[in-house]
């Protein structure tokens, strides 16, 4: 229970962030620069209890990756739209009496765009924090966080910005996205997700020389 937790209360803090910075905040650096760092802060606040995946799309990918039980999924990605819609309902009393204008994207760019970035947030999270390399390193959560600042700098304006499909149904609820936009964040978040665990597992095969029994998972998944 303690990571399921965990997983509420970052993505709680993540979606917060980006609905108050997004509504009512002004234009310019704000937004992906808190975003960044509201991710980077709570990577590693729970990433010693959860692994800190505060995203469906990150969740699918370690379990693509052999990190994560198949019981856990479910458990994880409730949490993280829980999470959201409760964000997403408390920027709505915080930012009470503020109009909110729908973004407008385009089907084909933004697809590409979430999908790039979701990918370069998957593979960052899939290399920096569970690769055999790369075990016990302390840069975690920065990398994590300044993958998804980097991309709410390079295409914020062009899909929203939500590399994330618990992102998508916390600016949909807040008005920032329409609900006819959901199936581009979830295609291209979800899609994206599998494609960088693949590649994550096609460069970095396990290291280990003697066989595995049939009924243990190829890598050590979280208690």
């Amino acid at each position: 229970m303690n990571k399921y937790i965990a997983e509420f209360i970052g993505t709680f803090f993540l979606v917060l962030t980006i609905g108050c910075t997004g509504i009512g905040a002004g234009a310019g650096v704000i937004a992906p620069l808190a975003i960044g760092a509201a991710l980077m802060v709570m990577v590693f606040a729970g990433g010693h209890i959860s692994g800190a995946h505060y995203n469906p799309a990150v969740t699918l990918g370690v379990l693509i990756r052999g990190r994560l039980n198949v019981v856990d999924v479910l458990p994880y990605m409730v949490a993280q739209l829980a999470a959201a819609a409760t964000a997403a309902v408390t920027v709505k009393f915080l930012r009470a009496g503020i109009d909110v204008t729908p973004i407008a994207p385009k089907i084909v760019p933004a697809l590409l765009a979430e999908f790039l970035f979701t990918f370069a947030l998957v593979y960052v999270v899939l290399n920096a924090a569970t690769a055999e390399g790369t075990s016990g390193n302390s840069f975690y959560g920065l990398a994590i966080g300044m993958t998804v600042m980097t991309g709410a700098f390079a295409v914020g304006d062009i899909s929203g910005g939500a590399f994330n499909p618990a992102v998508a149904l916390g600016i949909c609820l807040l008005g920032i996205s329409s609900w006819g936009n959901i199936w581009i964040y979830l295609v291209a978040n979800f899609g994206a997700a599998v494609v960088a665990a693949l590649v994550f597992n096609l460069i970095n095969p396990p290291t280990q020389t003697t066989p595995i029994a049939t009924d243990e998972p190829p890598y050590e998944t979280p208690q």
